[in-house]
């Protein structure tokens, strides 16, 4: 092992989170700030053309490619929960949506004892992070924000006619969904600035670079946390991927993990806290026994209704020559181009039953259909996808490191539909995804169903294609969750130390207690931000 290196603050994972808290930290120029990543640099320009999202997702040069234990609710299939091994992370690679989610989400994780996360308590934190182009309540958006969030520009005419049928089913467009009241239906707000993707790393990170005080370390897997008694004092880590040396960075003030939902447990457990059985399973001696470690995983599983499309051209064909040649014409100009779009041009919150005081369905509409088992190949047909998940799934699962080996295959067992209700919230989505396609103002686009079908109809025949054709939405959260030391299942307290521990901080989507009604980039963005302000106020006091 090569000797060690020293810096004041380790920043594991140049993520969406880690991203944000490497910005923030380096604003004071006493700090030195060093970020391990484990994947390369941003560089490919794909990751910065929007739709290079098509490209880039499945790159396994890019990404971790996990993927999830098989079970009877997805009918004996593993199913991809790719997560991002680049600088930026996920938010390099993702679908590029900005959902911030519901106040009374957040509301609800300081209920369960987090004292500080209400909504009111952490909208500064989302508006301190953006820069909005829209028009919106100026006490809920911002305006000066490192990301730059930006509204649709491409319009296209079957995405109005479905808005405008959706009022049959009582949802009216809504003004912004982001501020405040979610219910409705319009365009997805998204992390784009003219032609480019603003990812966390082009955000924060990449300008925070310029300081003497912030280094950055690619290609560079964290092996393990690094302990004096219960005290974090560094990081091992191995160079070229995780196939090189292996050398140990110390930490004179404190380790903070942001590697994500999956890699922070594993990383957790490689390090020897965690539940005892899970460390004894791959030989780690225990430091600290936390039984939540790598418990309470929860994602987003989707469902989506695909039609043939008539009388319009869809995305199909706008992505195939010579049409595409135009397009590719038009984004260089800067003009609305489908190579500015994101995955999902239209959103949809609506309630899957009577009674509920919020929606518990999240959908995405699109005028552009994938090849049945693929999120990666546009149909050869005309075609439209509408798809949902349930907000608020109550399955849960886990994460177990299968090896001290931080680049191997990891357990991922999230137990979708593991709870009835999950299912049946999905299968209302179902039926609601098939109204909508329908609609009046549909009437002259919607040709016929392909997917799930016309032989498709009783519930126990949706509720089997929901398990056949369930996919990942790469929504995971939860597996260090936030808590007080009273919940037995908690890792991190309300100022995400990791209870039991000294100088080491989970910032990232794993300390999510619950799913937001949302895409979890923002609120991991949210995290991460008022995560900084904690950690600074933390390192004054202790100097």
């Amino acid at each position: 092992m090569n000797g060690s290196e020293e810096t004041d603050i380790i920043v594991v994972g140049a993520g969406a989170a880690g991203s944000v808290i490497a910005a923030r930290l380096s604003e004071d120029p006493n700090l030195n700030v060093t970020v391990i990543e484990a994947g390369k640099d941003d560089l490919h320009p794909y990751i910065h053309i929007p739709a290079g999202f098509i490209k880039m997702i499945f790159n396994e040069n890019y990404i971790w490619p996990f993927k999830t234990e098989p079970t009877e609710n997805t009918n004996g299939r593993q199913i991809n929960v790719l997560q991002g091994r680049v600088v930026g992370g996920s938010s390099s690679l993702n679908g590029l949506i900005y959902n911030r989610g519901q106040p009374a989400d957040f509301d609800g994780w300081a209920q369960m004892g987090n004292a500080g996360w209400d909504y009111e308590s952490i909208l500064p934190y989302f508006r301190r992070s953006e820069t909005f182009d829209g028009k919106g309540d100026p006490k809920a958006r911002g305006k000066d924000g490192p990301l730059q969030i930006s509204e649709l520009k491409w319009i296209h005419e079957i995405c109005e006619a479905f808005i405008s049928g959706a009022g049959e089913q009582d949802l009216a467009r809504t003004k912004d969904y982001n501020g405040g009241d979610q219910e409705g239906v319009g365009y997805f707000q998204r992390i784009i600035k003219g032609r480019r993707r603003v990812s966390a790393a082009r955000g924060y990170l990449k300008p925070a670079l310029k300081r003497p005080n912030l280094r950055l370390i690619t290609r560079a897997v964290a092996a393990k946390v690094l302990f004096d008694g219960n005290r974090a004092i560094g990081v091992e880590y191995i160079t070229g991927e995780g196939r090189g040396e292996r050398r140990v960075l110390k930490a004179r003030r404190q380790v903070v993990l942001s590697s994500g939902t999956v890699n922070t447990a594993r990383l957790l457990q490689l390090s020897g806290v965690g539940r005892q059985d899970d460390l004894e399973r791959i030989g780690v001696p225990v430091v600290s026994e936390r039984a939540g470690v790598g418990r309470n995983l929860r994602d987003h599983y989707s469902v989506r209704v695909v039609a043939r499309a008539r009388g319009s051209v869809t995305i199909n064909e706008y992505a195939k020559a010579p049409r595409l040649w135009a397009q590719q014409m038009r984004w260089l100009f800067g003009l609305p181009s489908i190579i500015t779009l994101s995955p999902s041009l239209v959103h949809i919150f609506a309630k899957s039953r009577e009674g509920l005081e919020t929606p518990d369905l999240q959908g995405v509409f699109s005028p552009a259909s994938y090849k049945a088992g693929f999120v990666s190949m546009l149909d050869d047909y005309p075609g439209m996808t509408c798809g949902f998940w349930a907000h608020k799934p109550a399955s849960t699962g886990y994460v177990h490191a299968l090896s001290t080996n931080p680049i191997a295959e990891v357990k991922v067992q999230p137990n979708y539909l593991s709870v009835r209700s999950d299912l049946e919230t999905l299968v209302s989505g179902i039926k609601l995804a098939r109204k909508l396609v329908r609609s009046g103002p549909m009437q002259k686009y919607f040709d016929h169903e392909q997917l799930p079908g016309k032989d498709v109809q009783s519930d126990d025949e949706l509720e089997a294609f929901a398990k056949q054709y369930g996919v990942s939405s790469w929504h995971l959260v939860g597996t260090a969750k936030m808590g007080p030391a009273t919940d037995p299942d908690a890792v991190v307290d309300e100022r995400l130390r990791v209870h039991g521990m000294e100088r080491l901080t989970i910032a990232d989507a794993s300390v999510m207690p619950t799913s937001p009604s949302a895409n979890t980039f923002a609120a991991t963005i949210m995290i991460a931000e008022k995560a900084s302000d904690m950690l600074k106020a933390d390192l004054a006091s202790n100097r």
